[in-house]
């Protein structure tokens, strides 16, 4: 038997016992946002520290830059590759070498000047997040309990969301001082110590159901439902991180803030982050579809307000705030359905959502530096989330209208 059908049939035993908004996480589910913590850190931080790559490895801004589109094609397609070729292994086992992947990779990256050998260890790092972050959330769900899914994943997202509002600025202050390569350094070893703490708390039961496993994960993508929410998150991502990857921009150019203005925007924006993560990891599981229609339509009037009125300095620093509020509401839920729609164990497919999340931030970034380069310049940018927002309402309000027929079998087989 499975890790995750342990861990699942002991969480839907307390889920019984327990209201499911009232449920206690498990300490496993917040061990597991340390980690996630630890992960986002690393996938943001290279922005902060893009002028000293570059000088250290004597390359340009654009190609330091690579070492960010590099992270991303990891996470797009060595996250489901990796959830295929680890389904033989223990969950234990498999989160472990994962995280030691990363440690690895931050080693190797924080002890050359090759600039190639960077590329390599950065992609090697997101295969290794992208790994845990599938394997984790399945874990971490089947832990808390069929009624705590939203919460259990608003923990996971929040820990990455912790990531932009501390990790990040933590993280550029030391490598400003310290040189790029002391936060790798100092993640490697964060990775080596979350490894040896993971290695005490989870059990280790082995699985000896691959083949069927793996058959089980495909079929499990014969979901119309499950693709309904991939496009909703991927379309959701490119809507208001593709504005995001042009904060400072539209803050310096448009409304016409100093650059010393900008950081202290996005530490604001970070916590509104948080805020919507908190709420929708909190509201999610009761009311899924409110959570994300109320994101949606937030979103909507964001992008409206940054598009008509983002020059005038005080709209841009309060709408850029909700913006993170908004955007990462949504997110617990939308990992959260991916995974009611797949089963508990699908693996597979939550690997597949975090490379819909990737999908977006890339198709989100690149059409913002298409409208930024436009006659529109910066005014373009909120004009492409406006857009990716309207197209994004479209599938979200096919899966709140469909949600009732396919919640009420499902509560029917938990029971």
């Amino acid at each position: 038997m499975s890790t995750t059908h342990t861990l699942s049939e002991t969480a839907a035993g307390a889920a019984i016992i327990s209201p499911p908004g009232r449920q206690r996480l498990p300490l496993i589910v917040w061990m597991l946002g340390v980690v996630t913590f630890v992960m986002g850190t690393t996938e943001m931080i290279v922005a902060g520290l893009l002028p000293q790559v570059a000088s250290s490895l004597e390359v340009t801004i654009a190609q330091a830059g690579l070492l960010i589109t590099v992270f991303a094609l990891g996470m797009v397609i060595g996250t489901p590759v990796m959830a295929i070729a680890t389904l033989r292994l223990p969950r234990r086992a498999t989160l472990i070498m994962a995280l030691l992947l990363f440690a690895v990779a931050h080693v190797a990256a924080a002890s050359t000047d090759v600039f190639a050998v960077v590329l390599v260890a950065r992609f090697a790092a997101a295969v290794a997040t992208g790994t845990f972050w599938a394997i984790g959330a399945v874990v971490a769900a089947a832990a808390a309990g069929p009624g705590a899914g939203a919460k259990a994943m608003g923990i996971m997202v929040g820990g990455v969301t912790l990531a932009t509002v501390l990790g990040v600025p933590i993280g550029t202050a030391a490598g400003q001082f310290l040189g790029w390569q002391g936060p790798f350094w100092g993640l490697a070893f964060l990775a080596t110590a979350c490894a040896a703490l993971l290695w005490k708390v989870l059990p280790g039961n082995k699985t000896s159901e691959g083949e069927t496993n793996l058959r089980a994960e495909f079929s499990r993508l014969r979901n119309a439902r499950l693709w309904s929410v991939y496009v909703a998150t991927a379309l959701i991502q490119a809507a208001f991180l593709g504005v995001y990857s042009y904060i400072a921009p539209q803050l310096t150019e448009r409304a016409e803030l100093a650059e010393a203005v900008v950081p202290l925007i996005m530490i604001a924006y970070g916590v509104g982050a948080l805020t919507g993560t908190t709420i929708g990891g909190r509201f999610g599981d009761r009311r899924p579809y409110t959570v994300i229609g109320a994101a949606v339509a937030g979103l909507l009037i964001t992008m409206t307000v940054l598009l008509l009125w983002g020059g005038n300095a005080p709209v841009a620093i309060v709408f850029f705030t909700l913006m993170g509020m908004f955007g990462f509401a949504a997110n617990p839920t939308l990992v959260s359905e991916a995974l009611r729609a797949a089963g508990p164990d699908g693996v597979l497919p939550i690997a597949l959502s975090n490379s819909f999340f990737n999908i977006g931030v890339a198709v989100g970034s690149g059409l913002g530096g298409v409208a930024i380069a436009s006659s529109l310049a910066e005014q373009g940018v909120p004009a492409v989330g406006l857009a990716l927002t309207i197209a994004a309402a479209v599938p979200c309000i096919g899966l709140g209208l469909t949600a009732k027929k396919t919640q009420r079998p499902r509560r029917h087989t938990m029971t």
